[in-house]
């Protein structure tokens, strides 16, 4: 256009020499004006070009925000899928966790009915606990004072027992012998010197008679815990009767192993 405009004054100066008829003065004004038209135009353009390159510039920056949200979109799909992952693990840790809790109500209930005559007649207690079963026995039905033999009537409870706890295939039978804090007497310290050989005697005796009635061995283990491990005071009668007797627990294998582990 500035081209343009210069071949028009070029062209106007020329047909104005040529006609004679406009002063010196007169073609130097018209001349200055249309400069001023082209210096306007001039600084349109710069003006045009900057809005241009201000205009790509946005541009560019427009489309590095929109290649930063694409980024950022896709980062919060990929943890969307990563936390439905964990949401779905959770629940079927929530759903074996009921049904592990459901399984060991029934296997609680189970017990307690199989031994319910017992339990009526203060022979034994069956408690549930987190991961576990215990059956507390008394241990005047069971053993003399300071002896390790089964009685009579101690072997036919025990036999019920051991009935009841074939069905838990899944459990550990950790037997556990107990005494009060009263010292084995003179007289029987020569066969159990201390409160400890007793307690493991008689947790020994029970695993092998449980054997006996068909309580596979493999799945038992006694031990004795004298008495370091009591429920009562024994500064009374009734706490130190309390204090002596024979536990026997189910722990879930997965349990066990754990532990294994964890000590290893």
């Amino acid at each position: 256009m500035i081209r343009y405009l210069r071949i028009g004054i070029a062209v106007i100066a020329m047909g104005v020499i040529a006609s004679g008829c406009v002063s010196n003065g007169t073609f130097k004004k018209m001349e200055a004006g249309k400069n001023e038209e082209i210096a306007t135009l001039q600084q349109n353009k710069a003006a045009l070009e900057d809005q241009k390159k201000t205009l790509e510039q946005q541009k560019a920056t427009l489309e590095q925000d929109n290649s930063t949200l694409k980024q950022q979109v896709a980062s919060l799909e990929q943890k969307n899928t990563s936390m439905q992952e964990q949401v779905g693990v959770l629940e079927n840790e929530k759903a074996s966790l009921v049904a592990a809790s459901q399984q060991r109500q029934q296997q609680y209930d189970a017990l307690v009915q199989g031994l319910s005559q017992e339990v009526e007649k203060g022979q034994l207690q069956v408690k549930q606990y987190k991961n576990m079963l215990a059956v507390d026995l008394a241990e005047q039905i069971f053993f003399d004072s300071g002896k390790a033999t089964l009685k009579k009537g101690g072997k036919e409870v025990l036999k019920k027992v051991g009935d009841a706890l074939k069905g838990y295939e899944n459990k550990i039978i950790r037997v556990v012998g107990h005494t009060d804090n009263v010292p084995v007497a003179k007289a029987l310290q020569a066969t159990f010197p201390t409160n400890w050989d007793l307690s493991v005697a008689r947790a020994t005796n029970v695993v092998r008679y449980l054997q006996e009635v068909g309580v596979p061995p493999e799945r038992m283990v006694p031990s004795g815990r004298a008495e370091y491990d009591p429920v009562a005071p024994n500064d009374t009668p009734e706490g130190r009767q309390k204090n002596r007797r024979i536990e026997i627990m189910l722990i879930d294998k997965s349990l066990v192993s754990e532990m294994t582990k964890t000590v290893n």
